[in-house]
């Protein structure tokens, strides 16, 4: 069956996406090759940034081009980039690897998750989304907490290991992308940057609804992210031991997709306006409540912090996905991701700076105030907008 066959492809390519060996010991491995840490910080400055130019036009590219094409090129790019590893010993091939795994995730991001709503949509089954969207970012944490225990038995050999493992899961993309079926239509356009355009302007300036969405989406994202490198200085804080380090990033990675499994029942428990009030509370609460424990009890903190990371991610694509076109929703939702990465590199260097010279708790706090202030003023503008604006699909027809 079709249905089937593309779920357990887009499986597949989460996956080989997040399956991520080389993470636990990647500034280890630098070092040897004699990379130092200001070049590693480069190397990541790099994949950001070809992350987040790429991100929009990425998704208008899966709208026009369509899914399947940008599924595949973006994994057979994560795979040339991946590879690259393999034998790379200089910085200038290293940042060759990372510009390339950069805009192999910016062609996934986004083009997977509209292709799965299309799927449900085609199939007459969208009321289904938010389960499989969430057994989809179930499987992408299970894969990256389990994959951490199995990169660090593999470097116990050889640092350069875990990378050739690597290249292969990172080609599973590639077969699992061939095996997918397209069911939305691609959008003709004469002049893509004026279209690209348009649509941007459109998501984020005439339909008030969407752009709320978007942008409250993007605001707990990037919060999200930003915990994501406040953990390890805290676990240094509280003096925990190395060799607790990766048991707790895969419990709390664990953690994630657990949560997100469940997602859909939490959701039709309680509705839109309460989640969006949760989601806020408990996401710039976490920050205000590790700040003020420092100690063990803040590791009880970070797990509830997981615990509504969790159901958040499929929960608030959910949301985006149901109140847009069909064929703007992958450029929607880069817009989205490029929304997560700007907010991300727009505050970590403050943060950062304010870890280094004051406190982590001074950080944290920091970090809430600057999520709560524009995630409170998006729910305000959200809960004022009606749904009778919101563009619907019945039948694969768009109707206003």
């Amino acid at each position: 069956m079709a249905f089937s066959k593309n779920i357990t492809a887009l499986y597949l390519i989460k996956i080989s996406k997040w399956f991520t060996l080389v993470m636990p010991i990647i500034v280890l491995f630098y070092t040897e090759m004699g990379i130092s840490v200001a070049d590693v910080f480069i190397l990541k400055s790099a994949y950001s940034v070809a992350m987040m130019m790429l991100d929009i036009p990425a998704g208008y590219l899966a709208d026009t081009w369509g899914r399947r094409n940008c599924l595949l090129t973006g994994s057979i790019c994560c795979f040339i980039g991946a590879s690259c590893y393999t034998f790379a010993d200089t910085f200038t091939v290293f940042l060759v690897a990372e510009i390339l795994l950069g805009a192999g995730q910016s062609l996934v991001s986004g083009a997977d998750s509209a292709l799965l709503y299309d799927t449900m949509l085609h199939y007459k089954r969208e009321n289904d989304y938010l389960k499989y969207e969430g057994r989809v970012t179930m499987i992408g944490n299970f894969s990256e907490a389990f994959a951490g225990i199995f990169g660090g038995l593999l470097a116990a050999y050889s640092l350069r290991l875990p990378f050739h493992v690597q290249c292969f899961i990172a080609f599973i993309g590639i077969p699992a992308s061939l095996m997918l079926t397209e069911h939305a239509a691609r959008v003709q356009v004469k002049n893509s940057f004026r279209s690209l355009l348009k649509i941007i302007h459109y998501s984020l300036f005439e339909n008030r609804e969407l752009c709320c969405n978007i942008m409250f989406s993007g605001i707990i994202g990037a919060a999200t992210l930003t915990m994501a490198w406040f953990v390890q200085p805290f676990l240094i804080e509280i003096e925990t031991p190395t060799s607790w380090f990766g048991i707790i990033w895969t419990v709390l990675n664990l953690t994630v997709g657990v949560a997100a499994l469940c997602s859909d029942k939490l959701d039709s428990i309680l509705g839109t306006r309460k989640m969006y009030a949760l989601i806020l509370l408990f996401i710039t609460g976490g920050y205000v409540m590790l700040s003020f424990s420092i100690s063990n009890m803040g590791l009880l903190v970070l797990l509830l912090f997981y615990i509504v990371r969790g159901f958040a991610t499929p929960i608030l694509k959910g949301y985006i996905n149901q109140i847009t076109f069909s064929e703007m929703r992958a450029t929607v939702l880069s817009i989205r991701n490029f929304i997560i990465r700007l907010m991300f590199a727009a505050m970590a260097p403050l943060v950062g700076w304010l870890h280094d010279f004051y406190s982590l708790s001074s950080a944290l706090q920091a970090t809430a105030a600057i999520i709560f202030i524009p995630g409170l003023v998006f729910f305000i503008l959200e809960w004022k907008q009606h749904s009778h604006h919101t563009p619907r699909e019945e039948n694969g027809i768009i109707k206003e």
